[in-house]
């Protein structure tokens, strides 16, 4: 089932200059349905518990995901449905939100630094340095000149990431501001949901514009061969979930993991131990 040219249609090409709205929130490719795309979404969840299983035994890459949207853009859902399938010893998330004094007292990529991957791990950004050009810029919370130089900046601190064995896959979850608008009312309706609604969500929307204008800018200059940026139509959350987890495992299957050979003489500790064992009377 394995497509490499799969994410093409997603991906940001280095060098291009991306509109939003030349991508659609509603795609959903060839499917028509969540029912529809249940099978081929489920082999993909098993093959990423497979891969993952390999990157953590291979130990010579790392992982990082991150995940970026506008509020109720699936980043959560994203989490629980597609990488929630992997092992949580070799697996974390790190969310990031409003800095705390230590990480305000430091250089703004310093906390994404060191909640980066190592080898043999995986590790999902819930929201990212990202943020630096983003809701910095849209707010005016730090002058042009300040937002405008960290574009380099993040191209360096991924460059040297992907120098080091990090392979590093980036998601926008790309919402229309009308399904934004149903999914906070089906939030007000749901009383499991009804926590995550403050009225910060609703103060947001009238940026929608803004937002739109830093995105662009911000996976046009930071959208590189070693670190991809990937428009994934979210609109239909099975379709979000489809195409996050068919990427990740197209990138992990071309880094040809292999088992690692055993670091002892298997031989001699079956003679030493198990021939042993059958010998002890029961």
């Amino acid at each position: 089932m394995s497509d490499p040219a799969f994410g093409e249609r997603f991906r940001v090409r280095p060098g291009e200059r991306l509109r939003l709205a030349d991508h659609d929130p509603a795609y959903k490719g060839r499917h028509t349905d969540k029912e529809e795309a249940r099978e081929e979404t489920a082999h993909y969840a098993r093959r990423l518990r497979e891969l993952q299983y390999l990157l953590y035994a291979e130990g010579r890459h790392g992982l990082l995901i991150c995940l970026q949207a506008l509020d109720a853009g699936g980043k959560d859902g994203t989490i629980r449905h597609v990488l929630g399938y992997m092992n949580p010893q070799g697996c974390r998330v790190q969310a990031f939100k409003v800095p705390t004094p230590e990480e305000a007292a430091h250089d703004f990529l310093w906390r994404a630094h060191r909640a980066t991957p190592g080898r043999g791990e995986v590790v999902i950004f819930n929201r990212s340095h990202y943020e630096d050009v983003l809701v910095v810029r849209v707010h005016e919370w730090v002058p042009k000149r300040v937002w405008k130089g960290r574009y380099a900046r993040i191209n360096e601190f991924e460059a040297l990431l992907a120098e080091n064995g990090t392979r590093i896959l980036k998601f926008f979850l790309h919402i229309s501001p009308e399904e934004q608008l149903r999914r906070f009312e089906r939030r007000l309706e749901d009383p499991r949901k009804q926590w995550k609604i403050s009225e910060a969500d609703y103060a947001e929307r009238p940026y929608w514009d803004a937002y739109q204008a830093a995105y662009e800018e911000a996976l046009t200059r930071c959208s590189t061969k070693q670190a991809p940026w990937y428009v994934i139509p979210a609109d239909h959350k099975w379709f979000r979930n489809l195409a996050v987890s068919k990427i990740v495992v197209d990138h992990l299957e071309a880094l040809d993991m292999r088992l690692p050979e055993p670091r002892v003489d298997l031989d001699e500790i079956r003679r030493k131990y198990h021939q042993v064992a059958k010998a002890d009377p029961e």
